[in-house]
């Protein structure tokens, strides 16, 4: 249950900081007010699979308020409200990652030299989850506004990119330190470490570059489409990462 809580929680929040990423002068409403029910629909899920599993001791109140300002975002885009829908939207990020830290395991009070890895996790492994989904979700948008500027599609491209490069410098140290530490993986575990890296990393950054050379044709549909690949790839990449990283000193 710990696993899918970090997941969703995770997810929630890389999604909801990639809508701030975008500027609401160049995406209509629409797209902020259906990706806030998304952010409604995670949350409330996260919180309730906390609720039923209380002898892990999960906290479920930074799901709940993340899903309430998820519900007043998507009520204030409903009425074109920019600067409250923002708002909200920040608000529901924030509570997000406090939940993925506030839920995550042992690791983070146990104070070995690398618990800032611990910290930083979360959000790395959520913004490459939620500016994935972002980008795919803003690719569909356009079949709805097809007027729109490319420029914001654009921009989480290149944002899911830095993501990803950042987070195979996290995963990389921490994968650094446990082979040289005490207990080292065996071959079953680096079969798993070999597929989170050829599927969440490396294939994720080819995705993401076909899609943005293909949104240079320009084609939405298809980028959309190669995008939505993105979005398999990086949730058995992070999902493998969360089942690798449970049990080790730091976070492959």
């Amino acid at each position: 249950m710990q696993l899918l809580v970090q997941f969703l929680l995770r997810l929630s929040f890389g999604l909801a900081a990639a809508m701030l990423a975008v500027s609401p002068r160049q995406v209509t409403s629409g797209y902020y007010r259906n990706n806030a029910y998304v952010l409604l629909g995670l949350n409330a899920l996260a919180a309730l699979v906390a609720w039923l599993a209380p002898q892990e001791g999960l906290y479920v109140w930074p799901a709940l308020a993340a899903a309430v300002a998820s519900y007043l975002s998507a009520a204030s885009w409903l009425y074109e409200k920019a600067g409250p829908g923002l708002l909200t939207l920040a608000i529901a990020a924030a509570a997000s990652l406090a939940g993925c830290l506030f839920n995550a395991p042992g690791h983070l009070s146990a104070g070995q030299s690398g618990r800032w890895l611990w910290l930083a996790d979360p959000a790395a492994g959520g913004a490459v989850l939620g500016i994935t989904m972002a980008a795919m979700l803003l690719g569909h948008w356009y079949l709805n506004a097809p007027g729109m500027s490319l420029a914001p599609l654009f921009r989480l491209i290149h944002l899911m990119i830095a993501a990803l490069a950042v987070r195979a410098a996290l995963v990389a140290a921490g994968l650094f330190l446990v082979s040289h530490a005490s207990e080292k993986f065996d071959l079953s575990q680096w079969l798993f470490v070999s597929l989170r890296w050829l599927t969440g990393l490396v294939g994720a950054v080819v995705v993401a570059v076909m899609a943005r050379e293909t949104l240079k044709v320009p084609n939405t549909q298809s980028a959309t489409g190669i995008l939505y690949v993105g979005v398999i790839v990086t949730f058995i990449g992070e999902l493998t990462s969360l089942l690798l990283s449970r049990g080790e000193a730091f976070p492959v």
